[in-house]
């Protein structure tokens, strides 16, 4: 089943339920589902890859969203971040913990021959590519850095 006949279904318990926080988060989805398949070259159709990369980005916006709100007292609207985060979250593979993301990370750098923080670049790319949708950009960004600088 597609990711967008998933939010659908998952839309009616919603309603049903008249669970509002996870309708929004769902309403959310759908949107850039529509976003996604209405752009220039998607031809009405959209891969997985596609949805991977927009549901971290909107992953991504309300973790920034929701650090803003928190560091400023807006509990009210922190707690809505947290909970479109939690229905986000549903959608996405299972993000790698530390250790393995650094054991990827060591992976390619013996793959790559990187040896100084001059090689990030190289490393980041290969790395990227590997732990697309497992791992966030900044936390493979900042292993990368502490490997290459030890």
């Amino acid at each position: 089943m597609s990711l967008e006949q998933n939010i659908m279904a998952e839309m009616k318990e919603a309603m049903k339920s008249k669970n509002e926080a996870v309708l929004r988060g769902l309403r959310a989805i759908k949107a850039e589902i529509i976003k996604a398949k209405t752009e220039p070259g998607a031809g009405g159709e959209i891969d997985e890859a596609t949805e991977q990369k927009f549901l971290q980005k909107m992953m991504k916006q309300r973790k920034d969203s929701f650090d803003i709100f928190t560091q400023q007292g807006r509990e009210d609207l922190s707690a809505k971040e947290k909970e479109e985060m939690e229905v986000i979250e549903r959608f996405l593979p299972k993000q790698l913990s530390e250790d393995e993301i650094k054991a990827t990370i060591k992976a390619v750098i013996a793959e790559t021959g990187a040896s100084s923080p001059a090689d990030m670049g190289k490393v980041m790319g290969v790395a990227s590519k590997q732990l697309a949708g497992k791992a966030d950009g900044k936390t493979i960004s900042s292993i990368v850095k502490e490997l290459l600088a030890s």
